[in-house]
């Protein structure tokens, strides 16, 4: 592969070396050497010796990743001259790792000025001492402070997000527990007013007639007409003194559920022909009963369903049993999400969500996604308060989904909007954030779907726009 050296002129034009003397320039050019770079080549590639430090000189330059815990991870791609990759801890002497920790790969034809890792440790060592002990200090301490912050911020969520789940699954859990108990007593009473229905000698054919009209009015519960409190406790009114004519006690109990399931004082006068005058009473009980099994039944059963609801949606929350890349309806990320939050939402605030339905399949990390969504929600939730507006939106733009987040808040300072994606930096109270959500969601957007995020807001109308290629990224290929 062909090497040529380096004018210090062009050197120069680097911001990484704008401000070295003539001498130095000279040094470094001598140490190094040129080499091109065609597209899609490997610069340096993780896990081999790290030998050298590499500066683009002209060209198009990506980095990339291959973690243990999260997969392959792309930095966007950078065309500024001067960037740099390779063996950049060279500096650290016997502490630098011996493999580079990244491939730098050229995304477009380039030239790269390669520095061996020895030459570049001793120019920084001498020239730049202090810099180099204050470099030292800061890539240990802040590699700490990251681990211990990411921690804690992983913590948070899953507080944030175990305390939402628990109180949204204690309440029909709760519900079928209540309606358990009072089938039992139920379905008790039941038995013994079956039992003195045959006591009376009520017939065969007769007691048949009644199981049918019960079966019909089950079938009912839930199918009538909608109406109005005023029109229900009227309906009640009238069975009730329908009921007591015909001499069945504690009828106004028993109008209630009789009433729900389309029972009506001309259904009344049927059920006496069927069942005849002397059971009549007595079968009214038994239907009322078998009614309110019926009910106590559906409770249990939506309570039950509501549990697998949620379940579900931790599930797709948490992409369990799940390819970590896939192809995926990103309106089923934003719902799960928005379902695990439904504990922590004011009743003053609504959530108004407006998909587009023709938005094809993107390719995404789908549990890191929904770790966005997760910080952009709570983030809009928190600066609402008590009561406002979650919108979430979709839509798409040729080869890109366009996710928007918005709420109603008192809006992002124009001060301040150029460093909300900063890390560490944050609004909140102390002890009330980290800093660290809308920088985690900026590197899995940008960094780990080629994505972008931003944002624009005005006193009243924020709102976090992501965008997501609907191809997948080089890195992934």
């Amino acid at each position: 592969m062909t090497e040529t050296a380096v004018d210090i002129d062009e050197l120069r034009k680097l911001f990484l070396f704008e401000r070295l003397t003539d001498e130095q320039l000279t040094k470094l050019a001598t140490s190094g050497r040129v080499r091109a770079f065609a597209q899609d080549e490997d610069i340096v590639r993780q896990g081999e010796p790290a030998e050298c430090f590499a500066v683009l000189l002209e060209g198009e330059v990506q980095m990339i990743n291959e973690t243990v815990s999260a997969g392959t991870v792309a930095m966007p791609r950078a065309s500024q001259p001067g960037v740099y990759g390779g063996a950049t801890s060279a500096y650290l002497g016997d502490r630098a790792p011996e493999t580079y920790q990244h491939t730098l790969r050229a995304t477009a034809p380039s030239r790269i000025f390669l520095l061996p890792a020895k030459k570049f440790a001793y120019i920084v060592a001498e020239w730049f001492p202090m810099a180099m002990h204050l470099l030292d200090g800061m890539m240990s301490g802040g590699r700490m402070q990251r681990e211990i912050i990411d921690r804690r911020q992983r913590l948070t969520a899953l507080g944030t997000i175990t305390a939402g789940l628990t109180h949204e699954l204690n309440n029909p859990a709760a519900a079928a527990v209540r309606a358990v108990s009072e089938l039992r007593s139920l379905i008790k009473a039941s038995r013994i007013q079956l039992a003195q229905l045959a006591e009376d000698g009520i017939p065969p054919e007769k007691l048949r007639t009644l199981i049918e009209a019960q079966e019909a009015c089950t079938s009912n519960l839930g199918n009538q007409p909608q109406r109005s409190p005023l029109e229900i406790s009227d309906a009640e009114d009238e069975l009730g003194d329908a009921l007591e004519e015909v001499g069945v006690e504690d009828a106004w109990e028993l109008a209630p559920a009789l009433v729900n399931a389309g029972f009506s004082a001309e259904y009344l006068q049927k059920i006496r022909g069927k069942v005849g005058e002397e059971h009549t009473p007595a079968a009214l009980h038994w239907l009322a009963e078998a009614i309110e099994i019926s009910q106590m039944l559906n409770e249990v059963t939506e309570a039950t369903e509501r549990i697998t609801s949620l379940i579900r949606s931790a599930k797709q929350y948490s992409q369990m049993d799940r390819a970590p890349f896939q192809m995926i309806d990103v309106h089923d990320l934003l719902d799960s999400t928005i379902a695990i939050f439904r504990g922590k939402i004011a009743p003053g605030v609504s959530v108004v969500t407006d998909y587009d339905r023709t938005l094809p399949l993107i390719p995404c990390y789908a549990g890191e996604l929904n770790q966005v969504w997760t910080n952009l929600i709570h983030n809009a939730l928190d600066a609402m308060g008590d009561e406002g507006t979650l919108t979430v939106r979709t839509a798409h733009d040729e080869d890109e989904a366009i996710i928007e987040i918005g709420d109603t808040g008192p809006g992002v300072p124009d001060a301040i909007k150029d460093r909300i994606f900063e890390p560490f930096f944050t609004t909140k109270s102390v002890g009330e954030g980290t800093g660290l959500g809308l920088d985690i969601s900026y590197r899995i957007v940008a960094g780990r779907h080629g994505g972008e995020i931003k944002v624009r807001s005005v006193p009243g109308e924020t709102w976090f726009e992501v965008r997501l290629p609907l191809r997948e990224p080089v890195a992934q290929q």
